[in-house]
């Protein structure tokens, strides 16, 4: 049976024709998430019928050195897909998604791959009836932002944000910088070629169905937002679980197979997770009704309740945030090393050099937990806390409101055994989807109080919900910058949490509190929250 359509909703812009240039197409990524998404966008019949993928940089594997580089990108996508799609792969829809798949391989500072690029872009949209559009994904480190922008604009490749027909838009990908400063030199490199409505800053969270069903859920139900404010709402929970660590192991011989070390050492969770997933979610939840859905109107809603976040002072870091790091220990019944073994043997075994001094006893945080108030009417003294960390028993994450408690008289006048809360849960990742913690009469003759779950799940529509990447390529397609952020929401997320990076660096703290790995993270974050009389919620 059909699902029915909402009267008076907004239409949904449609994808444009273009070509997608990933930069680093060729990278962990695009294997992973890029190419797995645009693929299963086809096989959906979601993309333009004129579309084609160009993939630019510097082959990952030793694979990719001297061999057609068409044919080499696509074994690799192949692989992949095979590997991380949603959807199994299917030889019909792979052999239409191939035959638009290319790639220039070329260096990201080097003038003259980006001519072997405009000229394979021109033979493609010959080939594909692609009008001239461009979207480049900048799939790259923040360090590459700028000669890859310079490099563009040099090569006569960005458009006029003016033009409609052949237009130009670039993703650029977190992180955006690693602290204030040099998140306003990335900000301002791509300034340099693209005007903010052609730029797209994309965090992958804001893509995920829950997500975006926050914004229904508030705002399209009577019943939510009048209670949505400090007389009804205790705190707020948001919690972002991984288990997987930044090493994977191979099972038979214990070597490191695939790693983000090289990334995450010296980054950490503060600014891997907090400073823009959890933050980006916080914004969704806490933010006021926007007038319209047009872009700029919901992210003037999200900046400011950034603006409005409590700032903290050095004492007040060491109050209210908790930071740690995994050692060894146990998951899904498996023996897993601590983070400093693994940053030691991703030297020795990867890069194939002596561990730097700093890195034996590394001070990168895997877990974060923290307290924050958003100092505005509706939030007044409502605590928001954040945690998230590698390492944790499971994958999950999830936003949870518990509501305050009822008077204690009547079902709840014995102190000593309170009635649990009326909780609202949304669960971001895995298997999407809401649930509602209400207590309930047991049936019998005695009146006995038990809480009951009410609980809805995304699988209930049948098939597979789509992820986050695919819809947000699509926006960009479209010309939707809703679900991107804005620079000065990106400059306002950096200002909160440089308070506490400035305290961590001048403290210097050499150990930091540890957790085992396959527990929730270290002592000092369940001792946060309890001093509050409150607990973290078992997931």
């Amino acid at each position: 049976m059909p699902l029915p359509s909402t009267p008076g909703a907004a239409k949904s812009l449609l994808p444009q024709p273009c070509a997608l240039v990933i930069f680093g197409g060729d990278g962990d990524l695009a294997w992973r998430k890029l190419l797995p998404a645009v693929y299963n966008l086809n096989k959906d019949g979601d993309l333009p019928s004129h579309f084609a993928v160009v993939c630019f940089g510097l082959p990952s594997t030793k694979e990719g050195e001297g061999v057609d580089p068409d044919e080499y990108i696509r074994k690799r996508a192949r692989d992949g897909i095979s590997h991380f799609s949603r959807q199994e792969l299917d030889e019909g829809h792979w052999a239409d998604f191939a035959r638009s798949l290319f790639y220039v391989p070329g260096s990201f500072g080097d003038s003259r791959a980006y001519e072997l690029l405009k000229n394979k872009l021109a033979a493609v949209d010959q080939q594909f009836g692609i009008p001239g559009s461009r979207l480049f994904y900048l799939a790259v480190p923040p360090q590459f932002v700028e000669p890859c922008v310079k490099h563009l604009g040099e090569a006569g490749m960005v458009n006029k944000p003016e033009e409609t027909v052949a237009f130009t838009r670039v993703i650029v990908e977190k992180p955006i910088g690693r602290d204030l400063d040099s998140a306003r030199a990335v900000i301002r490199a791509v300034d340099q070629a693209f005007a903010e409505k052609q730029t797209y800053r994309i965090d992958h969270y804001l893509g995920k169905e829950t997500v975006q069903n926050l914004l229904v859920l508030r705002f399209a139900n009577s019943i939510f937002e009048p209670l949505w404010n400090s007389k009804y709402i205790d705190h707020v929970q948001i919690t972002v679980a991984e288990d997987e660590g930044l090493a994977q192991l191979d099972p038979q011989t214990g070597k490191i197979v695939a790693s983000r070390i090289g990334y995450y050492e010296g980054i950490g969770a503060l600014r891997d997770m907090v400073q823009n997933h959890l933050l980006q979610v916080l914004c969704i939840c806490a933010m006021e009704p926007p007038y319209a859905l047009d872009a700029d109107v919901v992210r003037d809603a999200k900046a400011n309740v950034l603006h409005c976040l409590r700032q903290m002072t050095p004492a007040e870091v060491k109050q209210n945030v908790v930071r740690g790091q995994y050692i060894e220990g146990d998951v899904h019944g498996q023996r897993v090393p601590g983070y400093r073994n693994e940053v030691r043997r991703y030297s020795e075994e990867v890069v194939k050099k002596p561990i730097p001094p700093e890195s034996v006893n590394s001070n990168t945080e895997t877990f974060v937990a923290l307290r924050t108030y958003i100092d505005n009417w509706r939030w007044s003294n409502v605590p928001f806390y954040l945690r998230t960390g590698k390492r944790l028993p499971k994958r999950s994450s999830e936003v949870a409101i518990p509501f305050k408690d009822v008077p204690q008289v009547l079902f709840n006048d014995h102190p000593e055994v309170p009635l649990e809360p009326t909780v609202l849960a949304l669960r971001v990742q895995p298997e999407e989807g809401m649930s509602m913690l209400i207590a309930s009469k047991l049936p019998g003759p005695k009146v006995r109080i038990y809480p009951v779950k009410m609980e809805f799940n995304y699988a209930s529509f049948g098939g597979t919900t789509p992820e986050a990447y695919e819809r947000l390529i699509l926006d960009v397609m479209a010309g939707d910058a809703t679900l991107f952020m804005r620079r000065d929401g990106v400059e306002a997320a950096w200002q909160y949490v440089m308070p506490v990076l400035e305290s961590w660096e001048h403290e210097r703290a050499l150990h930091l509190p540890e957790y085992q790995c396959g527990t929730w993270g270290p002592v000092e974050a369940d001792r946060l929250i309890q001093q509050d009389g409150r607990q973290w919620r078992v997931l």
